[in-house]
């Protein structure tokens, strides 16, 4: 069974992890073993394929494919993460841009043209299930991604989205929800301090990550049918309401992993 960020709306993107760990490896601060062992977390196994000059069914672990993405010349990594109609993060070509939109999450390299895409497996009886990731390393376009703002734009977006949203979402009485809404909210924050980045990365964007988790969360309450909104044409205005704010939230996720190359760069 393979499964997609949307399955647990509170876990970080492992794509998210390999950008941040990746650029912490990358900049020398983080070990090899200890980027590795961030970003595979509770899974059983990561692996690689498809890396340039390896045989096409050949199999790395991460410590050795980010290794060799270094001596190709890589200098950091940057985020995607694409939606139907919103290729947030990407430069293409077509098929690498429909593997990445499958798997809701991507990876570009920076200073050569390749990126890496993950197919999660979950496997075993319900109860004792193990995760398997398999990375595809593919061919990219050397462009700019597309649609990913600075982290100026993106604070200031997620500042202006949150009062626009909690706005609409007090008139539909979600913010009102009480207990289940409250509970909902915590365990969120309990889970979202676990994972802020990676060494080397800038506060901001550390601040800025937070911010774009708390808003997710809201709106995976908002969305669960939180609230006295429950009619389905109620339902129909909540998405409607909450669509741009999700928009931003993702934005502002992307902003924040590149920080450690953009703003270097920049």
């Amino acid at each position: 069974m393979l499964a997609t960020p949307a399955d647990n709306p509170y876990q970080e993107p492992r794509s998210g992890r390999l950008t941040a760990w990746g650029n912490a490896l990358l900049t020398g601060a983080a070990s090899p073993d200890d980027a590795a062992a961030a970003v595979q977390g509770t899974d059983d196994a990561h692996r690689v394929t498809g890396l340039p000059g390896e045989a096409p069914d050949s199999l790395h672990g991460l410590t050795w494919a980010l290794g060799r993405l270094r001596v190709m010349g890589a200098k950091g990594l940057r985020l995607a993460l694409p939606v139907a109609g919103h290729p947030l993060g990407l430069t293409g070509p077509p098929a690498f841009n429909s593997l990445a939109l499958g798997a809701g999450e991507a990876v570009l390299a920076v200073g050569v043209p390749y990126g890496l895409v993950p197919e999660v497996e979950v496997y075993g009886p319900a109860g004792d299930q193990g995760v398997r990731v398999l990375w595809q390393c593919l061919p990219v376009n050397d462009a700019l991604p597309a649609d990913v703002p600075s982290l100026d734009e993106a604070e200031r977006e997620l500042a202006d989205g949150l009062r626009q949203a909690t706005a609409v979402l007090a008139r539909l009485d979600v913010a009102g929800a009480g207990p289940e809404t409250l509970r909902a909210l915590e365990s969120f924050r309990r889970r979202g301090h676990r994972e802020a980045l990676a060494p080397g990365y800038p506060q901001r964007a550390v601040r800025v990550l937070e911010s774009a988790r708390q808003v997710s969360a809201l709106l995976h309450i908002a969305a669960g049918g939180h609230g006295a909104a429950v009619s389905a044409s109620e339902m129909a205005a909540r998405r409607d309401a909450l669509a741009p704010l999700e928009r931003t939230a993702r934005r502002a996720q992307v902003a924040a992993h590149n920080a450690a190359v953009d703003e270097r760069r920049g």
